[in-house]
């Protein structure tokens, strides 16, 4: 058969796909793996997940069996190729969790993130190949995320929005009340469409990037370095959990998601704090 195979790439959510296929569409540009690779995945993505990747229109996808999703099963269908990156687990491997996920992705493939300019780690990929409505003048919230240790309290939220509803004459949107976009052109549109948005979900803070959206994001979990580095378009801000270890990806127990919580309100439960970051954010997305 010859040619790449890549087991496991990107895996199972929105984010990580988006940011994979960015790394993907680097090391295709620069030859470091042959054109047309195959990504062999794990089976039951949502529809919105295989959009993205018939949008990126840059390999083919075969079904990676979940009998096979770790590494300590040896996969069978790799010997057919030329070359085979191992990528299944990757949320577990040391060297995934405190660096850049672009960083990470853009190495197994081959090709060294110091040669690759920032403009290139953006995710570039993805408008140009979603049509999108112009700028309207709303801001969205998006309080949820694939984690619970990652979701936005509702007292956060609810301040939030009040703030956002106060002090500037928009509509406020939150993705709380929304209906769910049926498509990715419908759920990108939405975040195009948005003068700021403010953001505890990574998967809408990458798509921001790709729209060139003004965000305002909060990270608990991770550092904000690891995910949004090379986004001029997003502010990012780091609220650290006591006693949780750093890029923790899987909630333990409850004690996890408690300690996400009071970390919003470590600078203070009447949640002031907020307020000139909303200011600044808000003022910036008129630039």
């Amino acid at each position: 058969m010859g040619g790449t195979a890549i087991i496991n790439g990107f895996g199972r959510t929105l984010g990580d796909s988006i940011i994979g296929l960015q790394a993907l569409s680097v090391a295709l540009a620069r030859g470091a793996i042959a054109p047309r690779p195959t990504l062999f995945r794990l089976p039951g993505l949502s529809p919105i997940i295989e959009q993205a990747y018939a949008a990126a229109d840059c390999a083919d996808v075969e079904t990676l069996p979940w009998d096979d999703a770790t590494r300590a099963r040896p996969f069978g269908p790799m010997v057919a190729f030329d070359q085979a990156i191992d990528m299944r687990d990757f949320a577990f491997d040391p060297a995934f969790r405190e660096v850049a996920m672009i960083d990470y992705f853009l190495r197994c493939l081959g090709v060294d993130p110091a040669d690759v300019p920032a403009a290139e780690r953006r995710n570039t990929w993805l408008a140009p190949r979603i049509a999108t409505a112009g700028r309207r003048d709303y801001a969205l919230v998006c309080p949820r995320t694939a984690s619970a240790m990652r979701d936005m309290p509702d007292a956060v939220h609810t301040h939030i929005l009040g703030w956002l509803a106060r002090h500037t004459g928009a509509e406020v949107l939150t993705q709380a009340t929304l209906p769910p976009c049926a498509s990715l052109a419908e759920l990108c549109g939405l975040v195009a469409g948005a003068r700021l948005m403010v953001s505890a979900d990574t998967a809408m803070v990458h798509l921001a990037d790709a729209c060139r959206t003004p965000c305002l994001a909060f990270f608990t979990t991770h550092r904000p370095q690891w995910r949004v580095r090379d986004y001029p378009y997003c502010h990012a801000e780091y609220l650290r959990p006591d006693g949780l270890p750093e890029a923790i990806e899987f909630v333990r127990d409850d004690a996890d998601i408690a300690a996400c919580c009071a970390a919003w309100f470590a600078r203070g439960a009447n949640l002031a704090w907020l307020d000139p970051l909303l200011a600044t954010a808000w003022e910036g997305s008129a630039a």
